[in-house]
């Protein structure tokens, strides 16, 4: 795997640490009981780093055997030029995106671990319709035809910096107490008014990158 494909891959994770269900909840949490706090909150992230990981082994397995027909498809110019007009309505789409507020799911205080992995589980299969940095990223590395010793620590890097973003405002929560209640108040409600403008960002970025993709085939 060169540097290039490393370089496109990290931008893609990092772009995913946008998710507003993921960031939200984490949000919602913090701000609710915190007797058990960081027991519930490790099992909710590794559900969701759980999830995508498994999808993202299986349809690296499952598209592996795929590869060859697939760069075979990208020399097509028809295909070519379909991912290329894809990425062009894409980003075109991106600029409408209308922001809209995101309900964040009820957690009771009382709530336990069992509790926290279903959350973990809806909150991924939700967002699994519009993770499409995830899904471009496997989609790079299919094409790439690599083998499993490369791709899975990729894999799993992903979604460790996925959830990274939820793990340090854990952390600046645990080290500054109280004084980080009214910060984590102002993310919850921004999160929750700006749902809408992370995902016109991650539809833009998306479209550039499947452009950048095709270019080379055209």
């Amino acid at each position: 795997m060169n540097s290039e494909m490393l370089l496109a891959i990290g931008g893609l994770a990092l772009l995913d640490t946008l998710s507003p269900a993921t960031l939200g909840i984490t949000v919602y949490m913090l701000l609710g009981n915190k007797e058990g706090l960081a027991k519930r909150l490790m099992v909710f992230l590794l559900t969701v780093a759980g999830f995508y990981f498994t999808v993202g082994v299986f349809l690296m397995l499952g598209l592996g055997f795929l590869a060859d027909i697939i760069s075979g498809f990208f020399q097509i110019r028809f295909v070519s030029w379909t991912v290329f007009l894809t990425g062009v309505c894409l980003f075109i789409a991106s600029f409408y995106v209308p922001a809209r507020k995101h309900s964040v799911p009820s957690y009771s205080v009382s709530a336990g671990v069992r509790s926290a992995a279903a959350l973990g589980l809806t909150a991924s299969i939700a967002e699994a319709g519009t993770a499409f940095p995830y899904f471009t990223a496997i989609g790079i590395m299919t094409a790439s035809n690599l083998p499993w010793t490369e791709w899975s620590p990729v894999l799993a890097g992903y979604n460790f910096i996925m959830v990274m973003p939820s793990l340090l405002l854990y952390m600046l929560s645990f080290l500054l107490g109280r004084s980080m209640q009214k910060s984590l108040e102002r993310l919850h409600l921004k999160i929750a008014a700006q749902s809408g403008s992370a995902l016109s960002w991650i539809i833009c970025i998306v479209g550039i990158i499947l452009i950048f993709t095709s270019l080379d085939y055209l």
